[in-house]
């Protein structure tokens, strides 16, 4: 057995995290965080709660990490390879759906242009930035799942401009 497939054997549990990806005009939003140990940029939402929709849990992470109401355009990936988690101390395979969102203006959340762009790194430290589609680029993530799909907005907004 190798090193993958024994790590493969030891994860019977599944980590579902939801996402919404928010494009204003030619800039998408995302989040910089501290979380687990990790300086980390990515989309916004976060963890399924047991009981809880997929769709209802992206409403209930806006609400709560942005304070505003969105509106679920459509699907737009859901994890299609297997990723075990690389934070958590335990062992899960992760799972992240993705959808593409809008949310009414004028926007009630404050952003900011600079990176980790917090008054200090700490547990839970976070703010949101816009990139611009056109400068947007694998690298501006950090997890492996959100680089897949920074590719796959990359390769729909490359044909666009």
């Amino acid at each position: 057995m190798n090193d993958k497939e024994k790590k493969m054997s030891e994860i019977n549990r599944f980590n579902i995290r939801i996402y919404g990806i928010f494009i204003d005009g030619d800039k998408v939003l995302v989040t910089d965080e501290f979380r687990l140990g990790t300086l980390m940029t990515k989309f916004p939402g976060g963890g399924l709660k047991f009981g809880e929709g997929t769709i209802d849990c992206l409403k209930r992470e806006f609400r709560e990490e942005l304070q505003t109401d969105i509106t679920i355009l459509s699907h737009f990936y859901t994890t299609d390879f297997y990723q075990p988690t690389e934070l958590l101390p335990a062992t899960f395979q992760l799972i992240s759906i993705y959808y593409l969102v809008k949310v009414e203006k004028p926007f009630s959340f404050t952003t900011t242009q600079k990176k980790f762009d917090f008054p200090e790194i700490a547990e839970g430290a976070q703010n949101f930035r816009w990139i611009d589609l056109k400068t947007l680029n694998e690298t501006d993530f950090t997890l492996p799942i959100d680089k897949v799909v920074g590719g796959m907005l990359m390769s729909r907004f490359s044909h666009q401009t």
